[in-house]
């Protein structure tokens, strides 16, 4: 009941007319940053972060939140417009959204995108308010076995997401986890796979750079072979009648991506170090593994698009729980965030709901008002962005390399990575053109450079024995189902062999 009363107040503290007007700009704001192939939430926060010392310092994180709550909704645009993803976290939409607008049905992809981040947001929202303090100590408990168990689990989701080709698939994750390794070494700090000692290297690959290469360039490029550029996108008629049969079908066909993607990705988002991407790539696999029909993800399934937006909204909120709750952020975006908390004079820590209870829930309850906000600002925009989608592509393809170099220079200012996305977009073009997968050496290169340190890290733990990742009682379990979910695959196809051997 306490609660309820706190939580009350703090959405009163939201809806005061100054913080209501930064939720709504910010918001607006975050979307097309979002949206922004290379910007994402991290660039966003980083650079408005500065205008908040003009504002009180719950008006300033409320309008920082905004921001990033705008920017998770963002991203799915360009990925479904574009097939550019607008930020990592919303890589797994690609998956099937492009597709979709592809199909001529961008506009059920934007609006399952909309309503499922919508949903994600209030489910993760809710548990926040109930169960910081119980969440906040179970992240405590994850050291780097658990962390490393989770990582395998996220693995073992995707080996089937390049199809039946198993050996593929598993050459796909090899190549991603190699590029994962580039630069130096997080244990000893030698550099590692520097190619021809180019100092670029050094750095290592950034994720975004693969991402705007794969999905930007390589998209583009397969696209053109495919058609001979004489395509246009979509249906350019947008109606208030087709916007309602898309909004029905969107939660028909999406609802059980939603859910999954909803209390994934708060799980996912709440670990310290973990983040919004590993929980919409993590999402993303097991919503294709539990589907009915499997062989629609990555063709246009509106579910494919439900899981990792429910996610990355969901995963965004949980972001926030360590940071409040332990001053650890959960996300790069939220580690500025505790910046800006320190910045204002504020001590992020377990005193912080006592001492500055005002401030905390006045956050709390604009995490709803803010999805509210969001999704209506969302769907409002849709019929502008399906108009987007007019041009015929010998027009919509030059864009898309100029946004994919401009996105992938912003992130990183480096000539070295501009040659990079370009190197990767021609080497996925081939890729797919011997039919090898592309998502699986992506979300490698995500998850590896988490995976890596977590393993070494809980090998020195225990003195180089890997009983360490059995014995353990939360690791242990992660860790027997994650090696069964990679076995099977293997053990279904043998199967299938042997049922075409005995016929």
């Amino acid at each position: 009941m306490e609660v309820l009363t706190f939580l009350g107040s703090g959405i009163l503290t939201a809806l005061e007319p100054i913080n209501l007007m930064l939720i709504v700009i910010g918001v607006t704001v975050g979307l097309f940053i979002g949206a922004m192939p290379g910007l994402g939430s991290v660039n966003g926060v980083a650079i408005l972060l500065p205008i908040t010392f003009l504002v009180p310092p719950t008006s300033a994180i409320i309008f920082l939140a905004a921001i990033y709550y705008g920017a998770m909704y963002g991203g799915a645009i360009s990925s479904i417009t574009l097939g550019i993803p607008g930020a990592s976290t919303a890589v797994a939409t690609t998956f099937d959204g492009r597709p979709l607008a592809l199909q001529g049905r961008a506009s059920l992809a934007l609006v399952t995108a909309a309503l499922a981040s919508f949903v994600g947001g209030t489910v993760a929202t809710i548990f926040f308010s109930l169960f910081a303090p119980v969440l906040a100590s179970v992240a405590l408990n994850f050291g780097p076995p658990e962390i490393f168990a989770l990582m395998l689990l996220a693995f073992a989701t995707f080996i089937g997401l390049g199809g039946d080709d198993i050996p593929k698939t598993v050459f796909s994750i090899c190549f991603g986890l190699v590029l994962a390794t580039v630069g130096f070494d997080t244990i000893s700090g030698e550099p590692r796979l520097v190619l021809f000692d180019i100092s670029g290297f050094l750095r290592g690959i950034g994720f975004i750079v693969l991402a705007i290469g794969v999905y930007g360039i390589g998209e583009m490029l397969w696209t053109i072979e495919q058609t001979r550029g004489e395509i246009t996108t979509t249906n350019p008629r947008m109606t208030f009648k087709g916007l309602v049969s898309d909004t029905r079908e969107a939660v028909r066909r999406g609802w059980k991506g939603t859910w999954i993607g909803s209390l994934l990705g708060f799980f996912v988002g709440v670990l310290p170090a973990a983040g919004a991407t590993p929980g919409s790539l993590m999402s993303y696999g097991v919503a294709k593994m539990v589907s009915r029909r499997p062989e629609e993800y990555g063709k246009g399934s509106p579910d494919g698009v439900a899981a990792p937006e429910a996610a990355n909204n969901s995963a965004s909120t949980g972001a926030m729980l360590p940071m409040l709750t332990l001053g650890i952020p959960g996300s790069p975006t939220t580690a500025i965030l505790l910046g800006g908390m320190v910045i204002w004079g504020l001590t992020p820590g377990p005193r912080l709901f006592v001492d500055e209870s005002e401030l905390v829930w006045g956050l709390i309850g604009s995490f709803y008002v803010s999805n509210v906000v969001a999704v209506l600002i969302n769907l409002s925009f849709i019929p502008l962005f399906v108009w987007m989608l007019r041009m015929p592509f010998t027009i919509l393809a030059p864009m898309i390399f100029v946004l994919s170099i401009v996105g992938g220079f912003a992130a990183s200012r480096s000539m070295h990575d501009l040659w990079l996305i370009v190197i990767f977009g021609i080497a996925a073009f081939f890729m797919r053109k011997f039919d090898y997968p592309l998502a699986p050496a992506v979300l490698a290169i995500v998850l590896g450079p988490i995976a890596e340190p977590t393993l070494r890290q809980s090998l020195l733990l225990s003195s180089g024995d890997p009983a360490i990742f059995f014995t353990r009682p939360i690791a242990g379990p992660i860790t027997i189902i994650a090696i069964v979910l990679i076995l099977l695959p293997a053990f279904k196809l043998l199967r299938r062999r042997r049922a075409v051997a005995e016929s």
